[in-house]
């Protein structure tokens, strides 16, 4: 099931003990569009802070109360690794974060999540060989890892093959695997404009200093696209 991104914005989040907060953003990874991190604004329970919470422990997503189900406790989150939200996230911290909750590392595996396709809740029997490779052998290099929030790539100018035609202004995931399967697109003016949708493997890349995705598309193309279907789920059967 694809939902938008946007509808999510603001959404409660929900501890096994607890309200934690609300969804200010969620990082993506910009090599292969898997949602990695919800980022959670804790509000005035740890106030100034934000968290991330990684979808490995994700429960559900209550539609009655809009409430995001966290199977963690308040606890786990105030005494985790805590993230500056306007810088990149690092390899190093990721390393910290998963290390912090005992997670398989979704860098290491041949699936989209490490082990899996999907986010886990099960740990593996036992550590990877990798990950007690690395425990004693050489430390791996701290690289940027690709991670970009949501909210930052919002607004961002779609460049076709034969020019530009209007803007990022929503995405669409998948719900079974966490990847952003489709980029909502507003082609004309920025606020008289249709909206159509592009699937996210049509994207080439991003440059982030111009603010411009590129895609692989014409802008005729572009514009023929389907329209995106952006009925909250649970709406046509209330």
């Amino acid at each position: 099931m694809l939902r938008s991104i946007k509808q999510l914005y603001g959404d409660k989040l929900g501890a096994a003990d607890g309200e934690i907060g609300h969804v200010k953003d969620f990082y993506f990874d910009d090599q292969n569009w898997a949602v990695r991190y919800v980022v959670a604004d804790t509000g005035t329970w740890l106030p100034g802070r934000q968290v991330l919470i990684s979808p490995h422990s994700l429960v559900s997503l209550d539609q009655a109360g809009k409430v995001l189900r966290v199977n963690l406790t308040r606890k786990q989150i105030e005494n985790s690794p805590s993230i500056e939200s306007h810088k990149p996230v690092s390899r190093q911290y990721e390393e910290e974060y998963y290390r912090y909750y005992g997670w398989p590392y979704y860098w290491q595996g041949d699936g989209l999540w490490g082990l899996s396709g999907f986010p886990i809740l099960e740990l593996p029997p036992k550590p990877l060989p990798s990950e007690s490779a690395t425990a004693s052998g050489p430390q791996p290099e701290r690289a940027d890892p690709h991670l970009r929030g949501t909210k930052a790539v919002n607004g961002y100018h779609l460049q076709a093959s034969d020019g530009t035609i209007g803007h990022v202004c929503d995405f669409l995931m998948d719900t079974q695997n966490w990847t952003i399967r489709q980029l909502v697109i507003k082609t004309g003016h920025r606020f008289s404009g249709k909206e159509v949708q592009i699937p996210a493997r049509k994207v080439d890349r991003i440059c982030y200093p111009d603010s411009t995705v590129f895609v692989s598309l014409t802008r005729e193309a572009v514009e023929q696209s389907a329209a995106p279907d952006l009925t909250p789920v649970g709406s046509a059967d209330a």
